[in-house]
């Protein structure tokens, strides 16, 4: 069986060991070509995999490129065009399953699932029905979508960007070399809705309902060493274990984030440790640092042993809430440029508000996910505030 060559970014995304790897793709970037190619050397290897489709009708074109693939040593096979599996003699399957009857995965097992279209596969399929065949052999699932709004395939999506056992990608229709697509990919971009061409055509995740606006159109800053006569201000969120330790540094002169340092599962000292190189690298006017039960010793040692200029901020719902719509109105008036962070954008396009019984808002990321990134980058811009009040 000879399989199609991949591309370098397609045999990256192969190769890396996560159990559970999930494609944000656009259209035509190559992701039913890379999942063909991933299904049948599972098969060759006589091990055991399912290709799972939102309805039946979207399985037809895999089907024939697998059949295709398999031409050559047809004789060796079992291909079944009625139940459209292969198998080999040694036990091997690779099946096309649909979701409009995922029912029909009840009992099967494999050392492979690949979900396609992902976003348009109900949660509950892929928690309840799909998750459970890999149990018998540990085996890894493969999450291919174009967005479809801030659903589970999302917040798979974004766990992925936490690292661990999921891992995440996002590649726009450009990202494939063919010149044709390219030049399609181009074209959208004047014929159809904004909304339509980031979901679609960038892969990006799009939800009109998100507190902070223009997040993406905002990320044109980059990294940049310390400037001599600008000011600097730096926002400290702190985290130990489950959350993370964030530190943004914003350029108050130029109202551009320039550094992001985040990091987890370290003592306070070493925190103390990096705190200090990041001071150093920019010599900040101000630290903000939120003062809770954490927060304390270190603000206190990074202002009585090294002298820094630590703010403290106390968090409750309504400082939060004042910081958190001074950073929403940043972006509404575009007066803030971060940096292309996927983690730091991800938890802006999630952050949520919630109404409490008295009128106000509770805002905070969604369930089982972090917001430390977004209220590092809320401390910086209400110091940077004070320091260079923006017009």
């Amino acid at each position: 069986m000879v399989l199609p060559r991949l591309r370098t970014d397609q045999q990256a995304i192969l190769m890396h060991p996560a159990k559970v790897k999930v494609l944000s793709m656009g259209r035509r970037w190559g992701k039913s070509v890379l999942g063909a190619v991933v299904c049948m050397n599972v098969l060759r290897q006589h091990g055991r995999v399912a290709w799972i489709v939102p309805t039946y009708k979207n399985g037809r074109a895999l089907w024939r490129l697998a059949k295709l693939l398999a031409q050559p040593v047809r004789e060796q096979l079992d291909i079944s065009k009625t139940e459209r599996t292969i198998g080999t003699r040694h036990g091997g399957l690779f099946g096309i399953y649909s979701a409009d009857n995922v029912d029909s995965i009840r009992g099967e097992w494999f050392h492979l699932v690949v979900i396609d279209e992902a976003a348009r596969v109900a949660e509950g399929d892929w928690t309840d029905a799909i998750q459970p065949t890999l149990a018998d052999a540990d085996g890894d699932a493969i999450l291919i979508s174009t967005p479809n709004g801030k659903n589970w395939f999302w917040k798979e999506w974004m766990r992925g960007q936490q690292g661990g056992d999921t891992m995440s990608w996002q590649a726009p229709t450009a990202h494939n070399p063919n010149p044709r697509i390219q030049k399609a990919a181009a074209l959208a971009r004047d014929r159809v809705s904004e909304r339509t061409y980031q979901q679609e055509w960038l892969a990006q995740f799009v939800d009109d309902g998100s507190i902070f606006r223009n997040v993406q159109a905002s990320a044109t800053a980059t990294e940049q060493p310390r400037v001599d006569g600008h000011v600097y201000v730096m926002g400290c969120d702190w985290g130990k274990y489950n959350d993370y330790t964030v530190l943004t540094v914003i350029d108050a002169t130029t109202h551009q984030v320039v550094a992001i340092d985040r990091f987890n599962q370290i003592d306070y000292h070493l925190q103390l440790g990096r705190v200090k190189v990041m001071a150093d690298r920019y010599q900040p006017e101000t630290i903000v640092a939120e003062k809770n039960a954490m927060g304390d010793p270190i603000i206190e040692q990074l202002y009585y042993e090294h002298g820094l200029p630590v703010q403290p901020f106390n968090t409750t719902n309504a400082s939060k809430a004042k910081i958190i719509d001074g950073l929403s109105l940043a972006f509404e008036k575009r007066s803030l440029a971060i940096l292309d962070h996927p983690v730091l954008i991800g938890e802006l396009q999630a952050y949520e508000a919630t109404r409490l019984p008295g009128g106000l808002l509770r805002y905070s990321a969604p369930e089982s996910m972090h917001d430390d990134c977004v209220m590092s980058l809320a401390l910086a811009w209400y110091g940077s505030q004070w320091a260079n009040p923006v017009e």
